[in-house]
């Protein structure tokens, strides 16, 4: 499993048009927005930037994705390194697990979907 890059930047705010309003400002233009309070923002390089609202109560999380062409692949290989990663399918069109690396921090590996290029997701 070779990894393609950084495939997005997840982040969660308490206030999704205040928090997209500031990445406007830093030159991201807005691909898409939801009916729930989120979107996607993308700058002219680099990865795009997803925008989830959650409850106040909560406190903002931010995930840095990896992107990979093969789902399957890359879950056998998880598998045979003794680390648990099962992709699901994500509401946004893609295959989705995370991780734990040595040091705790939590890292997401993003595949397209079967019978999809990486370049589709």
């Amino acid at each position: 499993m070779v990894s393609e890059g950084i495939g997005a930047l997840f982040l969660e705010t308490h206030n999704w048009g205040k928090a997209a309003r500031f990445f406007q400002a830093l030159g991201y233009e807005i691909e898409f927005e939801t009916d729930h309070q989120s979107g996607q923002l993308r700058s002219k390089v680099g990865p795009p930037v997803f925008i989830a609202e959650i409850p106040e109560d909560r406190t903002p999380g931010m995930q840095l994705v990896l992107r990979i062409a093969d789902a399957e692949a890359a879950e056998q290989q998880l598998k045979d390194l003794g680390l648990e990663g099962p992709f699901e399918p994500t509401h946004f069109g893609t295959m989705m697990t995370t991780l734990r690396d040595p040091d705790g921090r939590v890292w997401g590996l993003q595949a397209p979907l079967s019978g999809h290029t990486s370049e589709q997701a």
